[in-house]
């Protein structure tokens, strides 16, 4: 589904995206899973800046949030959403949870728990949408 969101340093707006190949993530600074990912999405958006790594956060603290962003030199397109309205839309029940989503807006893969986004397969897999 498509949807707006924002915070007081971004805003998302998946409509604005389209024509891209899009990864949605789901994550919290909190969750250890999503934490070892985050390395990966950065380097996913370093490598194929074709692909816009987007990352919807549940903390509810956004200094611990932007500190966890500085600390981590994450980059990509991320805002806090701590009351789990977006998450809710597409069935997230347990984060890290992504999404791929292609250029028309069609969700076409979900990942379940933390993944390696560099890894042959999945760079492989974003490169032929």
């Amino acid at each position: 589904p498509n949807f707006t969101v924002g915070d007081d340093a971004q805003t998302v707006d998946l409509e604005k995206l389209r024509g891209h190949v899009v990864v949605l993530n789901f994550w919290a600074t909190w969750c250890v899973p999503c934490i070892e990912e985050v390395p990966s999405l950065v380097a996913l958006q370093h490598r194929m800046p074709q692909v816009s790594v987007v990352a919807i956060s549940n903390d509810e603290d956004a200094g611990v949030y932007r500190q966890f962003l500085s600390d981590n030199h994450v980059d990509f397109l991320t805002v806090r959403d701590p009351s789990y309205r977006i998450p809710k839309l597409y069935g997230t029940v347990k984060i890290p949870e992504s999404y791929v989503i292609d250029q028309k807006g069609i969700l076409r893969r979900k990942f379940v728990s933390a993944q390696n986004w560099t890894s042959p397969e999945i760079v492989d897999y974003l490169s032929k949408l």
